[in-house]
């Protein structure tokens, strides 16, 4: 116990002395430590914002799209739902408590008084915040009569209001949408701290569909999409794929022609931010694996100079009793203590690097013991797998020749 506490007592004295060569090897380190912890943090940070998003989403919802799939990667658009889809599904799916039409129009001009911008436009019914669990927190929500009527009226995210007008109350104020559509404001939706493909999910405004339809997209036949949420998730794979059958047969499509729309699910959603976090960890975590292995070699070339320079302290312990063991126990403890102090460092940069990152690119980034831990796991590592040629070259010394 007593040589153990001497060959600490005696690393720490040189991780302190050798200034030079402690700064570059813990430096070393803690940049691949650095990689490693931001890895870490987004990885949990993206499954984390996917159930966060799958919770607001409805894990027993889902969207239908008009479009097939190449389509919409082709940004080509493709008018397939429509108005009667919404009532057929109705009739044909008992299980579904919601049906809901929606109609976007983005980069919609609105004003009120002096005021100007642009926002999303969605025309819906007074379903809408219900299906996506979405609560009004000041005035009211759309009601049955003003999509009945198609009132000129409107509910409006929380962004807008604060745009539109700063600390007052919108309640009762009408605005304009597309400098001819007054819509009187009957309530704000709560704040969602989440984005959407890197949209603010809070900027937006909901009319009724009917005047959406008529007075915005001049079309009173197509929608854009349709929201079902139906009573559980338990069997929503087995409804999903009853609702495809059932609109290929309304769309009248062939065996072998593709579908004209896309139906995304909530597992379809975790499955996609599964994909993004992976090409982020492969790209990540190469670099982070390079970074430790260089600082590793850097670790050991220093190291082994380390040894040529201090021969004659090692001689001497030698000829004063110490054995192979104390040598080699020595340097590794030094190696270890260095790359653990790199360890820490490169965590603490990782958190700030992370928090700028989430800050500046809206990534999302969650920071718990795991990230810790794996990072100061990997420096212990580091030290101990890199420390050990320099530390059995010091302790194969032969003590006279060391001396010498």
């Amino acid at each position: 116990m007593n040589r153990l506490i001497n060959n600490i007592r005696s690393a720490m004295y040189a991780v302190v002395s050798f200034k030079l060569r402690t700064f570059f090897c813990l430096f070393s380190v803690s940049l691949g430590i650095a990689s490693i912890t931001v890895i870490v943090a987004s990885v949990e940070g993206a499954y984390q914002k996917a159930y966060d998003f799958v919770e607001k989403f409805g894990p027993e919802t889902v969207l239908v799209f008009g479009g097939s799939e190449e389509q919409r990667a082709t940004g080509e658009k493709m008018k397939a739902l429509t108005l009667s889809d919404i009532k057929a599904i109705e009739e044909a799916f008992p299980t579904a408590v919601l049906v809901v039409p929606i109609a976007m129009k983005g980069g919609t001009g609105i004003s009120y008084k002096d005021v100007k911008s642009q926002t999303l436009i969605i025309g819906s019914t007074e379903d809408y915040s219900r299906s996506w669990a979405w609560p009004v927190m000041e005035g009211s929500d759309l009601s049955h009569e003003d999509v009945a009527f198609g009132k000129n009226v409107c509910l409006i995210g929380n962004q807008v209001a604060v745009t539109l007008f700063k600390d007052a109350s919108p309640i009762g104020k009408t605005i304009l949408i597309n400098t001819k559509i007054p819509c009187r404001v009957t309530g704000v939706l709560s704040d969602r701290s989440a984005s959407q493909m890197g949209l603010n999910l809070n900027d937006r405004i909901i009319i009724p569909i009917g005047v959406s339809m008529k007075k915005l997209m001049k079309d009173t036949k197509y929608i854009s999409a349709i929201k079902i949420k139906y009573q559980t998730g338990r069997s929503l794979k087995h409804w999903i794929e009853e609702l495809r059958l059932f609109l290929r047969d309304r769309h009248q499509l062939k065996e072998g022609q593709s579908d004209d729309f896309t139906i995304v699910s909530p597992e379809e959603i975790i499955r996609f931010l599964a994909a993004l976090t992976g090409s982020l960890v492969v790209s990540l975590g190469i670099s982070g694996i390079v970074s430790l292995v260089v600082s590793g070699f850097v670790l050991a070339n220093l190291f082994l100079l380390s040894v040529k320079e201090r021969t004659g302290e090692i001689g001497i312990r030698r000829a004063v009793g110490a054995k192979k063991r104390d040598i080699f126990n020595q340097f590794i403890i030094e190696s270890s203590l260095i790359t653990s102090a790199g360890g820490v460092l490169g965590f603490l940069m990782g958190y700030g690097g992370s928090r700028l990152l989430a800050s500046i690119a809206d990534f999302p980034m969650h920071f718990s013991w795991k990230a810790f831990v794996i990072g100061f796991a990997l420096s212990v590592v580091t030290g101990l797998v890199f420390g050990a040629a320099p530390a059995r070259a010091a302790a194969n010394l032969s003590p006279i020749e060391a001396i010498r």
